[in-house]
C-alpha cells in the first residue's frame, strides 16, 4: 500500500504541476529563497485551493511542504481522507474544540511535524477568504512560531488564484497568476503584526499596479 501511495502522489503533482503551469502561466519571483531542507514555516494568503497546489509545486518531489487542512472538510468521507492524507499529505487540524479535553491542543500534529524537520504550509487567515482580499490573521501563526523560535517562517505572497478557482469553484479558469517568495522571518512579539502589514502592502501594490516591486 505504501508504494501505491507514493507512486500515486508523484504522479498526482507531476500532472498537477504541469497543467497550473500551463493555465496558470505562473510568475515566480524569488524562488531561490525556498528551504532546501529542514524544518520551515511557510505562510500564504488563502484565497483558493489552488494556493496549496501552487506553493507545493514550487518544491522538488522529494521535498514537498506538508499543508495544515481542516480535518471536517477533508475528512468527510473515506477517499477524500485517503487523497488528503496520502496524496496530499495534510496535516489535519480540528477546528471545532473538543469540549471534552480543554487540554487538547490543535496544533499538536503541526508542532510534531516541525520537530521532525518537515516543512509545512499555514494559512495564517484561517480559512479561504474573497478573491484578492485579504482577511485579519489569526493568533495560530504566532503560537507556532513562538513554539519554535529557531524555524524560519517563509511568506509567500498569491495573486490571481482565487479569481482562477474562488471558493465555491470546483474548476480552474485560466487566469494570470502571481507568486512572490520574501525573505525569511523568525519568530517575535511583534511577528503578526509584522506579517499583516508584509500582507496588506503586497495586495494594495498588486491592485494599483498589477504587479510587485518589493
Amino acid at each position: 500500500m505504501k508504494i501505491l501511495n507514493f507512486f500515486a502522489r508523484r504522479i498526482f503533482f507531476l500532472v498537477v504541476r504541469a497543467l497550473l503551469w500551463i493555465l496558470l502561466g505562473t510568475v515566480v519571483r524569488h524562488r531561490e529563497r525556498l528551504p532546501i531542507s529542514g524544518a520551515a514555516i511557510i505562510i500564504a494568503n488563502h484565497n483558493s485551493h489552488l494556493d496549496t497546489l501552487v506553493i507545493m509545486g514550487l518544491f522538488s518531489l522529494d521535498n514537498l511542504p506538508r499543508p495544515v487542512a481542516a480535518a471536517d472538510y477533508f475528512y468527510r468521507n473515506g477517499f477524500m481522507k485517503w487523497f488528503a492524507e496520502n496524496v496530499i499529505g495534510i496535516i489535519a487540524l480540528e477546528r471545532r474544540k473538543d469540549h471534552r479535553d480543554e487540554q487538547l491542543d490543535p496544533l499538536e500534529k503541526v508542532n510534531e511535524a516541525l520537530q521532525r524537520g518537515e516543512k509545512v504550509i499555514f494559512f495564517p487567515e484561517g480559512t479561504r477568504g474573497e478573491p484578492e482580499r485579504l482577511s485579519e490573521f489569526k493568533s495560530g501563526i504566532s503560537k507556532l512560531a513562538a513554539k519554535h523560535p529557531t524555524v524560519p517562517i517563509i511568506p509567500i505572497l498569491l495573486y490571481g488564484l482565487g479569481k482562477s478557482m474562488p471558493k465555491g469553484s470546483h474548476f480552474p479558469i485560466p487566469m494570470s497568476a502571481q507568486v512572490f517568495v520574501c525573505r525569511y522571518k523568525f519568530s517575535s512579539q511583534t511577528l503578526l503584526i509584522r506579517l499583516q502589514r508584509l500582507f496588506n502592502r503586497f495586495t494594495r501594490q498588486l491592485e494599483k499596479k498589477g504587479k510587485l516591486f518589493l
